[in-house]
């Protein structure tokens, strides 16, 4: 299998959910399903399937996060020395050609991606029109609306 890019942040918050589900969830599904197995027939009890369903989500969550950290390849941008161009992890201030906004975005995996943190999937347009530029350099992204035009501002690793 692949391995995918992933920010420290982002693996430390896919641990920690991973973390949770096997030491607080797991468990009180396991109580819910016992104390439904108690109540007996097990043919009309509602409490007994709404655990069991509970239950594998939980298991399918579980595998997902232990497949995805398994092959993350864990990217610390702090550490990166990309001469100030835009790589992944990378930080990143443009301004919207068309509108003179100024956005600020942070490239990184595809799980972490947050637009309203400011964070992009790596494998999004406009990351994708983004990588290798450096600050003073233009990028035109094709989006839904059309082609946009960004100009790179400034470039961080942080």
């Amino acid at each position: 299998m692949n391995k995918f890019p992933i920010t420290v942040v982002g693996a430390e918050k896919m641990r920690t959910e991973l973390q949770h589900l096997k030491s607080v969830e797991r468990p009180a599904v396991i109580q819910a399903i016992a104390e439904a197995r108690a109540q007996g027939d097990l043919s009309e009890n509602a409490e007994y399937d709404a655990a069991k369903e509970k239950q594998g989500f939980i298991e399918g969550r579980i595998a997902d996060l232990e497949g995805k950290l398994s092959n993350a390849q864990i990217i610390d941008p702090k550490t990166l020395d990309a001469d100030g161009r835009i790589v992944f992890g990378a930080t990143v201030e443009l301004e919207d050609a068309g509108s003179g906004d100024a956005v600020t975005y942070q490239i990184v995996g595809d799980d972490e991606a947050d637009i309203k943190q400011g964070m992009i999937s790596v494998s999004s347009p406009i990351a994708r029109a983004l990588i290798g530029k450096y600050a003073g350099d233009s990028a035109a992204v094709q989006a839904p609306g059309g082609v946009r035009h960004y100009e790179v501002l400034d470039v961080q690793y942080k």
